[in-house]
């Protein structure tokens, strides 16, 4: 039996079912586009996000072949926008019917659906946009972040604020000991968004909304609006709260600035876990060793509605600012569009080290030019895996109970085995990988 008879063996056998799944090796060999060819880009999910990065990656050197959606409202305008594109609401079958026609594919689904289209894309050897968080749980980012690396194709996860030029002048003042060796940062996100109320009634599915798509792996459950389109960043079975949706763009800094990779201890701490939903506050500690010349790291991620508490201690505001980095010889408050060393007085005469970090191209040109060869997209899988599995990892230890001991190189939790169960996904029937 050829391969590709296979997998349509199993599309047929999970339309029957409703929710089958297969994923396999593709023979087909991975292509660079060339300068001169127009990059073939297939879209899931472009409704939200996803139509952000439709609009991004839409250039005129770039050919949108198919667009895929589980929801005809949410998909209208780009589906008018882009009528010479194949139109689709199962991305396995989008696969089956145009993988020789695609080149590369962006991903901008909710959390829990990232990792099949992902993952089946790698392995036909297509280049991969995907939206943060990576995955929906540790076990998929390594997965994807692996076989990235096997398959040697361009990839880039949506942290569009890594080319903000006050990120860069934030990192570049930590990266030249402006504020001296630095053992400590903080980071947070304000808001109390979370623990939506349990839906009591069941309203019917919307015409234009294939439910049991749109729920792909995740264990079934009835449509209500609270879970689509927007709601479901708050439950765990779909999304991964605010340290999901915001970690990756505001742990980018400190991950960058002071080269973290895997932390060796996770703890977590906030409101009593509740089994379906997201909380509406928490505050995790990750250590990091000490590596080369940089010393271990405490790094401190905080959902809190008024900042951290060490924001208090100095007096310090919250608004505007996401991070804190603390130093022998001073501190740098900032955030996506500002910095301030402090104290003020000691640094009012300082000049800025010297522009290390070159201005990005764009967020998605960078993904764009690494497809067609050039130098890789700066948040590769490679940087990038690493840093959602830590997000990731607050989450895990939140849900425990507490913290434990990180062996990432056997993806374990020592110490805390109620952690175990949050760090590989569990998919439904016909969704296994």
């Amino acid at each position: 039996m050829t391969e590709r008879s296979s997998r349509r063996q199993f599309l047929a056998a999970g339309a029957a079912a409703g929710c089958g799944f297969w994923l396999g090796s593709s023979l087909a060999p991975l292509r660079a586009a060339s300068p001169n060819e127009k990059l073939n880009v297939a879209f899931i999910g472009i409704g939200g996000q996803g139509r952000a990065n439709l609009s991004g990656i839409a250039r005129p050197d770039v050919n949108v072949v198919a667009l895929c959606d589980v929801d005809d409202q949410r998909a209208g305008k780009a589906y008018e926008q882009f009528p010479g594109a194949r139109k689709y609401d199962d991305f396995r079958r989008m696969f089956d019917e145009l993988e020789s026609k695609i080149d590369a594919v962006v991903v901008s689904t909710p959390d829990h659906t990232h990792f099949h289209p992902s993952l089946m894309a790698i392995q036909m050897g297509k280049h991969l946009y995907c939206e943060k968080p990576l995955a929906h749980s540790v076990g998929e980012v390594r997965k994807l972040t692996e076989a990235a690396r096997q398959k040697k194709v361009a990839t880039q996860l949506g942290v569009q604020r890594h080319t903000l030029g006050a990120v860069h002048r934030a990192v570049e003042l930590i990266q030249a000991g402006a504020i001296g060796t630095v053992r400590e940062c903080h980071a947070w996100v304000g808001g109390d968004r979370g623990m939506p109320e349990i839906p009591r009634d069941t309203p019917p599915v919307p015409a234009h909304l294939n439910w049991d798509l749109w729920l792909g792996p995740a264990q079934p459950r009835p449509y209500h609006p609270t879970y689509a389109p927007y709601g479901w960043r708050f439950w765990w079975d779909f999304g991964t709260g605010e340290m999901g949706n915001w970690g990756c763009h505001i742990l980018d800094i400190a991950y960058w600035a002071l080269g973290l990779t895997q932390p060796t201890r996770v703890d977590a701490s906030g409101p009593p876990p509740h089994p379906q939903t997201t909380p509406k506050a928490m505050a995790t500690r990750f250590a990091f060793p000490a590596v080369g010349d940089r010393p271990a790291v405490e790094l401190h991620w905080y959902h809190a509605k008024n900042g951290p508490p060490i924001l208090s201690e100095h007096k310090l505001p919250h608004a505007g600012f996401n991070t804190l980095f603390v130093g022998s010889d001073g501190m740098l408050l900032c955030g996506f569009d500002r910095f301030r060393l402090l104290p003020e007085e000691k640094f009012r005469d300082s000049s800025m080290p010297a522009q290390t970090i070159p201005n990005s191209p764009g967020f998605h040109r960078e993904w764009i030019n690494a497809c067609r060869g050039g130098a890789p997209a700066t948040c590769n899988f490679q940087y990038s895996g690493p840093l959602t599995e830590t997000v990731l990892l607050g989450n895990v230890a939140y849900r425990a109970g507490g913290g434990f001991n990180w062996d990432a190189a056997q993806l374990k939790a020592e110490g805390n085995p109620e952690a175990e169960q949050y760090i590989q996904p569990v998919f439904r029937d016909g969704w296994d990988v």
